[in-house]
């Protein structure tokens, strides 16, 4: 390829990216994520990028993702009014601390799936007290069903602009659900909008007993009402679990494949980046 057809090449493709962009986005959203290790949650941040950036485009908003956390700043931030986490959470106390102002300033959030997640003694370790109790409510990690597989879930506050216009139950995507130290219910200021239906038990198909599960309560979507965010349990898609050494790396079931759950999750932007919060 010669110089000149690599520079025009360039130079459309990043006039595309522009074209992509709305000229007056209603909104501008930033997305962080790490994208290593876990194979299904690199497999979710791939499919949530693209996803996300074709329903930007529809919506008259804007989608920027960054793997870079060093961009989790005060001076950054302020160009957002929605902040995501795909796949895991801030480590820097520095990055937390700029988060922490961010969302206490009347910044938005949605994180999914591994952005809860923490444990003691692990590489992601219980060590940021506002964000897992004070933020999410949720606390640790405590346990979760295996396989990835799909539930019923009940819309548990119709009220709310997440869950406008959703069913009362729908099937969600295949996902690897978790359990939580807290109990969110006692939580007066967590407002819980999607749960597990009593009708997907067993859930989960093991091998280990304790990765199904067969009775409980288990809030898989949520809100705090002291601010603006939403959490989803979703974000951990099905992978061929069995060849993984073969390098096949091949996806069976993706988390945006699913008219109901992308609505709520579109609905979901649209308050956090428009409306106010919902007490």
């Amino acid at each position: 390829m010669t110089k000149k057809v690599s520079s025009l090449l360039l130079l459309m493709f990043f006039t595309t990216v522009a074209l992509a962009q709305p000229k007056n986005p209603k909104f501008k959203v930033i997305a962080f994520y790490t994208g290593k290790s876990d194979l299904a949650h690199i497999s979710f941040v791939n499919e949530a990028n693209k996803w996300f950036t074709e329903v930007a485009e529809k919506n008259s908003f804007s989608y920027d993702s960054t793997s870079n956390w060093e961009n989790l700043n005060s001076e950054f931030l302020s160009k957002y009014q929605v902040v995501l986490f795909l796949d895991t959470r801030p480590e820097k106390p520095e990055q937390r601390e700029a988060f922490q102002k961010y969302m206490e300033n009347g910044g938005a959030w949605m994180g999914f799936h591994f952005s809860a997640f923490a444990l003691e003694k692990s590489a992601y370790d219980m060590n940021w007290n506002w964000y897992h109790n004070t933020f999410l409510g949720s606390g640790s990690y405590s346990s979760n069903t295996w396989r990835p597989t799909s539930a019923i879930l009940k819309v548990e506050s119709k009220s709310h602009p997440v869950v406008k216009n959703l069913p009362k139950t729908f099937k969600a995507q295949p996902n690897e659900w978790y359990r939580w130290q807290n109990d969110l219910k006692k939580n007066p200021d967590i407002k819980i909008l999607l749960a597990i239906d009593s009708t997907s038990f067993p859930l989960g198909t093991g091998p280990k007993a304790n990765e199904t599960w067969h009775s409980g309560y288990y809030p898989v979507v949520w809100t705090n009402k002291n601010y603006k965010m939403v959490y989803f349990n979703m974000g951990h898609n099905d992978m061929d679990y069995e060849h993984k050494f073969d390098d096949t790396n091949k996806t069976l079931s993706f988390t945006f494949d699913n008219e109901i759950q992308n609505k709520m999750i579109l609905n979901s932007l649209i308050w956090l980046g428009t409306g106010k919060k919902v007490k």
